[in-house]
């Protein structure tokens, strides 16, 4: 299946700015699931732009702009390739149970930054939402992970949140609420401490599955899921705001132990007090034909 994913941000300000440094992470890394056939990124006001690879190995655009500008748009273009999960969906289902994770030695090492805790929880509100989350009588899958996500997707209203940031997870919990990033923290700073090592991944959701109807984050803006490593199985995503599991409407851009890590723009500008405007996110992602001129 071959996609076009039109990636449009617009800050705007009430008279010209000028920009600090701005890291841009809107490419993704060819795998054997997501392959990269063609990129093409514009910036206005114009930008010198340098290329790098972050702690993690995400591709990292990093633009050093030469102007003032009452208004700044970066619009990323890609063209992928998406291939099928490389883990059935039966592997989740309740014959494949899994309650905890046993690492090699190996792996742990490797792994650890993405096993240690980044949200205090000095209250106890987190530690305790998990035991009443492990102590529910029957009705689950078997698969612990695979609960979890779905205890947060039905415990938890959905709320589209535009100011930047995540919220902590025990603020998740409290308020009942959040975004897809939200969802996803509170995920995997639960899995953490189940033992699990996750990380957070920034991307896309396209909504042209059969089943896209049900939903729940809007299409057209970036989204936000969780990876966790499983033994046998390497990395897997688990979407807590749409219940999904491995599934192909994930487009993957950017990995990171902590959500800041992953943010498509990051950036700063100088300006009078009350200069910013407003911010405003466009994504389109529609299928479009092989480069042999087949159906994609």
């Amino acid at each position: 299946m071959y996609l076009r994913v039109r990636h449009a941000t617009t800050y705007r300000y009430r008279m010209p700015v000028s920009f600090g440094p701005h890291r841009l992470m809107l490419r993704p890394r060819d795998s054997f699931d997501l392959r990269l056939v063609a990129t093409a990124l514009a910036i206005s006001p114009p930008a010198l732009l340098r290329w790098m690879h972050d702690a993690y190995g995400n591709p990292v655009a990093v633009a050093d702009f030469v102007k003032p500008a009452d208004t700044l748009e970066i619009v990323s273009e890609l063209t992928v390739e998406r291939f099928g999960s490389a883990l059935p969906r039966s592997r989740l289902e309740p014959e494949a149970a899994l309650t905890e994770a046993v690492y090699s030695d190996g792996e742990r090492i490797v792994l650890q930054p993405y096993l240690a805790l980044a949200a205090a929880d000095p209250d106890g509100v987190l530690e305790a939402w998990l035991a009443e989350f492990r102590s529910r009588p029957g009705g689950g899958s078997g698969h612990l992970l695979r609960d979890l996500a779905h205890a947060i997707h039905a415990g938890l209203t959905y709320a589209l949140r535009y100011d930047e940031g995540t919220q902590h997870p025990v603020d998740t919990l409290r308020l009942g609420r959040g975004s897809c990033r939200d969802y996803a923290w509170l995920f995997i700073e639960a899995a953490r401490r189940l033992g699990f090592a996750a990380r957070f991944v920034t991307g896309y959701l396209q909504a042209g599955e059969a089943d896209a109807a049900g939903l729940v984050s809007p299409v057209g803006l970036t989204h936000a899921w969780a990876d966790v490593f499983i033994p046998g199985d390497g990395w897997v995503e688990f979407d807590p705001t749409n219940d999904l599991v491995a599934d192909r409407q994930l487009l993957r851009i950017a990995v990171a132990r902590v959500p800041q890590d992953a943010s498509p723009v990051a950036g700063s500008f100088t300006g009078p007090p009350g200069s910013f405007l407003d911010l405003s996110v466009g994504v389109r992602i529609e299928p479009v034909a092989r480069p042999d001129g087949a159906p994609g």
